[in-house]
């Protein structure tokens, strides 16, 4: 999963950013409402913390725009505890949720957890595929009560596709929600990743839909 931070604090932003990677996700960073707006139009986010407070263009601002161009991934808008009005505000833009400054990153994680949860249309943090469970709060899949042993790209990888079950995903899609604005994408690394995936879960869990990318679906579904 991808996350951006827009933040113009730059401590607050280098904690925000340290703490959802030491979560698994892979995040972009901006410090003003400028940059974030341009990344936010231009890369393909799970999440976004968004600001309100930004130099050059508001928080505001840069949500309405998103919003108005049709981008749809959820907001999670940082205020301060004093301006009850910039969480109106915020919440009439557009935005999914709000979190209160000063905040315990705890929050901001869980928060960010429940959004892309939402989104994806899960109730709860455990996905069930057949005998596989992701825990996308403790960050760990078990198969038949067997916790896995995966690295961070593995389980991002299984995550994502967790998340859109039942749903054929393109390996260029995979690529841009596994990998920050900065890595040097190679598409051919998503195939390694499912092929060491497929060792560790069965083989017949995420299915290569040729010509179009890998879906994940539980193998009694297959079968009916």
């Amino acid at each position: 999963m991808r996350i951006l931070v827009v933040e113009d604090d730059a401590a607050l932003n280098a904690q925000l950013k340290s703490a959802l990677e030491d979560a698994g996700y892979v995040v972009d960073a901006a410090t003003d409402g400028e940059e974030g707006h341009f990344l936010g139009d231009t890369e393909p986010y799970d999440c976004i913390i968004l600001d309100i407070g930004l130099p050059v263009m508001d928080g505001i601002s840069v949500l309405q725009r998103w919003r108005e161009d049709g981008r749809k991934m959820p907001v999670l808008i940082l205020t301060a505890r004093d301006r009850w009005s910039d969480k109106v505000s915020g919440i009439d833009a557009g935005a999914d949720d709000y979190v209160t400054k000063p905040f315990h990153v705890e929050e901001v994680l869980a928060r960010v957890r429940a959004l892309i949860r939402r989104a994806a249309g899960h109730a709860t943090s455990e996905i069930r595929c057949g005998p596989l469970t992701i825990d996308t709060k403790a960050s760990k899949a078990v198969v038949d009560g067997i916790t896995l042993k995966l690295t961070s790209h593995e389980f991002r990888l299984l995550s994502y596709l967790g998340h859109h079950l039942g749903e054929v995903i393109s390996r260029t899609e995979l690529v841009e929600h596994l990998y920050d604005q900065d890595f040097d994408r190679d598409s051919n690394t998503i195939e390694v990743f499912v092929g060491r995936l497929r060792r560790k879960i069965g083989h017949d869990v995420i299915e290569t839909v040729r010509g179009l990318g890998y879906r994940m679906t539980a193998p009694d579904e297959k079968a009916g």
